[in-house]
């Protein structure tokens, strides 16, 4: 059979010789359809038989919620917000504690399952193989070991402890044959581990209390002996303490400071007024100063020399200055003026006199303050020495009181009902009606399909090894030159020609079987793409194919831009397009080779397409040519990125310099654009020349396409 771009399947590469043959597996299959059939159905039988014989078990469900139980009215000062106790280890260490063998032996003796049959293996006689076992032994005997030793083993297999996804909740399953025992055996292990958790938490109160009692005595004794020292220390140093809890000598050097400030002020205060009155006097305003005015001898003064000036006024109307009444008033007037003005010096002395004695004061009031200062300097070093040993005795009664609220507290615990336990039931067992072993149809189903996949895996492989389901090879057809679309089953279409011309054409155009030829048909861009890749060589493994495309065509034909946009609709495609220089100076190949440039700033995207695009660069195609080794590595890294990667040349180019990617190519094709294009002919013998990969010439989808199996027109053939 020969695919549709003329090459044979089975010839292509070697991993497509070893192709398996569906259709032998399917009629192996068929012939051996009883190896399948019988071991399926005598599964289904055997599966039926044995869910309906086995004893059925029942599965019982308790649900706890770890959640922090704390009264706060029976412990105040505690926060009842415990959320964030149980975390993931916790809920897992809740889990163990409820697997725990001491908790599995209580709730074995509330279950009651000592001298069960089910559970106790020492209820009845024992089997004869259980005897033998023993007498070999290779086994305990039941009588050796206690009740609860001998039920623990089934115990732990019926048992089934875990928690809910994402939640504090932990479900407690239990299994037995009978589902009033199972329900029972649930709901007595979730309240056994209550009970566990409550007996717990008062034994932890317990001794608690216990050791604070034993802490307690010793402690208030120390309190005791240190505050004594406190107030020993403090009579001896004569550092008694006063109001506002400080010591006297500080309270009196604060007096003496305060008095002191007071006869400052008070002394400052009658020098001013002192000189302010003799200022006034200077200046003729003795009235006007408010101690001397407000003085009732001065007032009396005042009163009578207005008086005098009155009697002087009326006098002098009807007298002469020189009469002896104006003069005795005169005189009179004179003698109340200096007994004013001794009056306002009187006032003044005695502003001063008070402020000498305010003087004296404050030399006084110093004098104190320095003899307190020496007293409360030496008294600084015992209070440093007081202070200690309040420090100790403030803490020693603190930690006294904590010792006692926690003893409170502890024995507030102790107390029944005190301390819940840290979980609670939220679901109670029931009595299970649908047993949870066997699941009778899940078993049915599974038994059967996995004993028919084995059954046919089994067929399978056995056709495989020997040798069976393979294809078988293809007997070696010549090379031919078929065209897109040809049936290579369809019988010729018309008379053979004659038998010269049709070797001479046929070995023209084939060339040594590997020219083809296919269509580049954009509206069906999936069947040219399934075309390009037939007449490709397989790549190896996580490699791209490359593929060396040479544009021969006219410039209205496709050119290697076209089949690489075609390419680059279905997968990653990029193109080296080396068909000419670029004449606008942009970095490209030439400048990676040459170190000048990585491939993330050559790479170019086209617009409106996906296709990746790279160009020859400013040093043009010839620097590209000339380093073949380079060339090669760089397409090496493009072919493990990319799906496609597609080198484009000029049909023009010389063989050496097309020679190292000819080598390299997967794949060779020669954009011929239409029919009857000689030179792309000719370009694609010179470049089967150069590469073992198949050479391919590229048409337009418009261009007529001759079948292989036409008849060729006649032409004279010369003798």
């Amino acid at each position: 059979m020969t695919d549709r771009s003329g090459t044979d399947p089975r010839g292509a590469g070697d991993g497509r010789g070893d192709m398996l043959d569906l259709s032998a597996l399917w009629s192996a299959i068929r012939r051996r359809r009883l190896w399948i059939v019988v071991p399926t159905l005598a599964a289904l039988g055997i599966s039926f038989l044995a869910v309906n014989i086995v004893t059925p078990r029942y599965t019982g469900e308790a649900r706890l919620l770890l959640e922090s139980r704390s009264s706060f009215f029976a412990l105040p000062g505690q926060s009842s917000d415990a959320s964030g106790q149980f975390d993931a280890e916790a809920v897992q260490s809740q889990v163990q504690v409820i697997m725990s063998r001491d908790l599995a032996r209580e709730a074995i003796k509330r279950i009651g399952l000592v001298g069960n049959s089910e559970f106790d293996s020492g209820v009845g006689a024992l089997s004869a193989l259980r005897k033998l076992a023993v007498m070999v032994g290779l086994a305990a005997h039941p009588a050796d070991r206690s009740p609860e030793e001998r039920v623990l083993e089934k115990y732990y297999e019926r048992l089934l402890v875990y928690p809910v996804g994402r939640s504090r909740i932990v479900a407690v399953e239990f299994t037995s044959r009978d589902p009033a025992l199972a329900a029972k055996g649930a709901n007595a292990i979730a309240e056994t581990y209550l009970e566990f958790q409550e007996q717990a938490k008062q034994e932890n109160a317990r001794s608690a209390s216990n050791w604070l009692m034993t802490t307690i005595e010793p402690l208030r004794k120390r309190v005791a002996e240190a505050e004594a020292k406190v107030e020993d220390f403090r009579s001896k140093n004569g550092l008694l303490v006063g109001s506002n809890n400080t010591t006297i000598t500080s309270q009196q050097l604060t007096d003496l400071s305060a008095q002191l400030s007071t006869a400052r002020s008070q002394q400052t205060e009658a020098q001013a007024k002192a000189g302010l009155i003799r200022d006034a006097i200077k200046q003729g305003r003795t009235f006007e100063i408010p101690d001397v005015a407000n003085n009732d001898l001065i007032r009396r003064l005042i009163e009578q020399r207005v008086t005098l000036r009155a009697q002087i006024a009326a006098e002098s109307r009807s007298l002469l200055p020189e009469h002896p009444r104006i003069k005795e008033l005169n005189a009179q007037l004179a003698d109340l003026e200096g007994q004013l003005r001794a009056a306002a010096e009187r006032a003044v002395r005695t502003l001063e006199n008070e402020a000498k004695i305010a003087g004296e004061r404050v030399a006084s009031f110093q004098a104190a303050l320095d003899g307190q200062k020496k007293n409360v300097s030496s008294a600084n070093d015992s209070e440093v020495q007081l202070r200690a040993l309040e420090r100790e005795a403030r803490t020693l009664r603190e930690q006294l009181e904590q010792y006692m609220q926690r003893y409170r507290e502890a024995v507030a615990r102790d107390t029944l009902n005190a301390t819940p336990a840290d979980a609670r039931i939220i679901s109670r067992a029931v009595e299970p009606t649908e047993p949870s072993f066997p699941k009778k149809v899940p078993v049915v189903l599974i038994a059967t399909l996995a004993t028919f996949l084995i059954a046919l895996a089994t067929i399978v492989t056995r056709e495989l090894l020997n040798g069976e389901g393979k294809p078988l090879p293809a007997a070696p057809r010549g090379p031919r030159w078929v065209a897109v679309g040809a049936d290579d089953d369809a019988g010729p279409a018309g008379p053979a020609p004659d038998e010269p011309r049709r070797d001479r054409i046929s070995g023209l155009l084939t060339h040594a079987g590997r020219v083809g030829q296919l269509r580049l048909d954009r509206d069906q861009p999936d069947e040219t793409v399934a075309q390009i890749a037939e007449r490709t060589q397989e790549a190896a493994q996580g490699v791209a194919p490359m593929v060396l495309v040479l544009d021969a065509g006219d410039d209205d034909a496709s050119g290697p831009r076209d089949l690489a946009e075609l390419l680059a609709q279905r997968c990653r495609c990029i193109l080296l397009d080396l068909t000419a220089d670029d004449d606008a100076g942009e970095a490209g190949f030439s400048e990676l080779l040459a170190g000048e440039a990585l491939f993330s700033d050559i790479i170019m995207r086209a617009p409106g397409s996906r296709l990746h695009c790279i160009g020859p660069g400013r040093a043009g195609r010839e620097a590209v040519f000339a380093a073949p080794d380079l060339v090669e590595a760089a397409l090496d890294a493009l072919c493990e990125t990319y799906d496609w990667v597609l080198v484009a040349a000029a049909s023009t180019d010389e063989g050496p310099a097309l020679d190292s990617v000819a080598r390299r190519a997967q794949g060779a094709m020669v954009m011929g654009g239409h029919v009857g294009n000689g030179h792309a002919l000719e370009a694609a013998y010179r470049l089967s020349e150069l590469t073992e990969a198949p050479v391919t010439l590229v048409l337009d989808a418009d261009a007529a396409v001759p079948m292989a199996s036409e008849p060729l027109e006649e032409e004279p053939v010369e003798a």
